[in-house]
């Protein structure tokens, strides 16, 4: 049986879900990086419910919202709670050189992944340059 001995844990307990500290930061945790022409974002979200996630893009600022509800019933008495619970949600501004209209999204063991390709004006291409004599020779933009 677990026992509570000191008054002023539970305090420190709920100060550190509700600021975050370095360990365990408030907002969920993510990592990004490109893969090709896409841009990867991972987020961390153990125990949440795949249909309490909410994604949505407005204006180049994508918005994920999750919720990660208690897992005790009406009969039952949570003896120790140190995971995080309520909703969460993070914000990232996506800069023009992403197409925000073709996010793709997926969740799997706990990670929500989005892909969200490079747009086209963002992508290399080739710029020709005619010349007075008909000639033409490519040059990279």
């Amino acid at each position: 049986m677990l026992m509570r001995t000191d008054p002023f844990r539970e305090l420190d307990r709920l100060t550190q879900q509700v600021l975050g500290t370095t360990a365990r930061p408030a907002a969920m945790p993510m990592d990004a990086w490109q893969e090709g022409e896409e841009f990867v974002v991972a987020f961390d979200l153990p125990g949440v419910d795949v249909d309490s996630v909410d994604i949505d893009v407005e204006r180049n600022v994508l918005t994920v919202r999750a919720e990660r509800k208690s897992p005790t019933g009406e009969n039952t008495e949570l003896i120790a709670a140190e995971r995080p619970r309520g909703v969460f949600s993070r914000q990232l501004i996506l800069g023009d050189a992403l197409n925000a209209d073709a996010v793709k999204a997926g969740y799997d063991a706990g990670v929500l992944t989005l892909r969200i390709p490079m747009a086209e004006k963002a992508k290399p291409r080739r710029i020709e340059i005619e010349t007075s004599k008909n000639q033409r020779q490519e040059i990279n933009a």
